[in-house]
C-alpha cells in the first residue's frame, strides 16, 4: 500500500498481489471505488475507507452456471434496475452466437435456436443509473436430439434444371413448427430472385419463384435445421448448402383440340403431333413440370388404377409429369398412325417413335432436348387442372395465395 499527500489530502493506491498477504481478500472482480480523505483522530493514524460502491443492476442468465442437457430454445439474459450493455455467448470453438438486446435494454435472446449438444458459454454486462458495471456469466450445455426428422429434396449438387423447377423438400414426419422450418430453409440467388416455399400438409414444402427462373440463374439452397425444434422434442437433421442452375428456356404447350405440342425453346418454336388422353381418360389440364427422365420404362394400367387395359414393357424416351402417372413418352405400338388426328391415350401426352426408342423421332427429340424441370402445360382438355402437389404443380397456384 502507498499513500501520497496531496495538498492535505491523503490518497490510496493499492496494488494486486504485492505479496504481504494483506490484499489476499480484495474481489478483483468488484466495481472500481475510491478511497475517502484521511480522518483526523483515526486509530493508528490511518485513512476511514467508505463502503465500496456496487452496481443495483441485477443480471439473470437462463440456463444457469453448470447446467447440462438444456433445451436449445432455453437460452436468455435480463437485467432488473440497469441496461444490458454487452451479451457474449460463444460455442466451445469460439463461434459466436448471434442475438440481440431489446430496445428497452433489459432483455437479450439469441436469433435461433442453439445447437444440440453443444457446450456454451456466455458472459453479460450491464449498467445501473449511476454508470457501474454488473457483470454474470454462465456455462452449460445443451441437450443430445432425443428424435430428428430426415429431409429429402428433389434435386442435386451441381445440376442444371428447366425453368419451371419447383424444388420439393419432404420431411419423414410431420411438421409442427412450419414458420421455423420455413426460416430455416432459405434460397440464394446471382440475380435477387424471390423464393417462396408452400406446405402441403405437414411432410412437404414446395419452394418456387413467382414466375418461371431466369435463364441461367445460379441459385444456392441454404439448410440449417439443426438448430430448429420442427415438432416438440424433435429436431431436424441436415445444415448444408445445395448449389444449381437454371438452364436455357424451353416451355411447351400440349394442346388436346388440336393434337399438337408445341415447342418453345429460346424464342423459337416447333410443333409436332401428338395424341393426348381420350374423351374416357383425359389428360390433366394445367402447368405441369418434368420431374424424371426414362429412357425405357414399364408402364402398366394396374399400378395406376385402369385394371388391365394395358401392359407396357418398355416404353422408350419416358418423362414423368405427375406422381399419379402422367408421362410425355414415345408411343411405337400404334398400327394406324394418329398423332395429330385424335387423341386416343390413357391420360399421357405421346409422341411418333419406333421401338427401342430412336433419337431422330419426334419422341427421341424432345427427350434429348429436355431437362428435368421443363415446364409442359395441356389446354383445350376435359379434365380439370391437375392438382398442385401432384406432381410439381405448383405453378396452376397464384403467387398471392403460394
Amino acid at each position: 500500500m502507498v499513500a501520497l499527500a496531496v495538498g492535505g489530502v491523503l490518497l490510496m493506491s493499492a496494488a494486486c498481489g504485492d505479496g504481504d498477504g494483506r490484499d489476499k481478500g480484495a474481489d478483483a472482480a468488484g466495481p472500481v471505488t475510491s478511497a475517502t480523505p484521511a480522518t483526523p483522530g483515526a486509530p493508528g493514524g490511518t485513512a476511514a475507507t467508505a463502503a465500496p460502491k456496487t452496481s443495483t443492476a441485477v443480471l439473470d442468465v437462463e440456463p444457469k452456471d453448470g447446467a447440462r442437457g438444456v433445451a436449445p430454445t432455453a437460452l436468455q439474459v435480463s437485467v432488473s434496475h440497469g441496461k444490458l450493455t454487452a451479451v457474449d455467448v460463444t460455442d466451445k470453438d469460439g463461434k459466436p452466437v448471434q442475438g440481440s438486446i431489446t430496445a428497452d435494454g433489459t432483455g437479450w435472446k439469441p436469433a435461433a435456436a442453439l445447437a444440440p449438444g453443444v457446450a456454451y458459454t456466455v458472459n453479460a454486462q450491464a449498467k445501473d443509473a449511476e454508470g457501474l458495471i454488473a457483470a454474470a456469466t454462465s456455462a452449460f450445455t445443451t441437450a443430445l436430439p432425443g428424435k430428428q426428422v430426415s429431409t429429402d429434396d428433389n434435386i442435386a449438387d451441381g445440376h442444371t434444371y428447366g425453368v419451371g423447377m419447383i424444388v420439393k423438400v419432404e420431411f419423414s414426419s410431420g411438421i409442427v413448427n412450419k414458420d421455423a422450418v420455413a426460416k430455416a430453409i432459405t434460397f440464394e440467388t446471382d440475380n435477387g430472385t424471390e423464393v417462396k416455399g408452400h406446405w402441403f400438409g405437414d411432410n412437404r414444402i414446395d419452394f418456387r419463384p413467382a414466375d418461371y427462373w431466369k435463364p441461367n440463374t445460379k441459385v444456392t439452397v441454404h439448410y440449417r435445421l439443426k438448430n430448429v425444434e420442427v415438432a416438440p422434442g424433435v429436431w431436424g437433421d441436415v445444415d448444408k448448402d445445395e448449389p444449381f442452375t437454371i438452364g436455357r428456356s424451353q416451355v411447351t404447350t400440349a394442346d388436346a383440340a388440336a393434337h399438337q405440342m408445341t415447342i418453345r425453346r429460346d424464342g423459337k418454336s416447333t410443333t409436332v403431333p401428338a395424341t393426348l388422353g381420350d374423351d374416357k381418360h383425359p389428360s390433366w389440364g394445367g402447368t405441369m413440370v418434368i420431374m424424371s427422365k426414362e429412357k425405357v420404362t414399364h408402364m402398366n394400367s394396374q399400378t395406376v388404377g385402369l385394371g388391365d387395359e394395358y401392359d407396357i414393357p418398355d416404353a422408350p424416351h419416358a418423362m414423368r409429369l405427375t406422381t399419379s402417372g402422367t408421362y410425355v413418352h414415345g408411343n411405337y405400338w400404334y398400327k394406324v398412325d394418329l398423332f395429330g388426328k385424335a387423341n386416343t391415350s390413357h391420360g399421357c401426352v405421346s409422341l411418333k417413335d419406333v421401338e427401342g426408342g430412336s433419337d431422330t423421332s419426334p419422341a427421341g427429340s424432345f427427350f434429348n432436348s429436355s431437362l428435368i424441370g421443363d415446364v409442359v402445360t395441356v389446354v383445350n382438355t376435359k379434365e380439370k387442372t391437375v392438382s398442385p402437389d401432384n406432381g410439381l404443380g405448383g405453378w396452376n397456384v397464384s403467387w398471392a395465395n403460394w
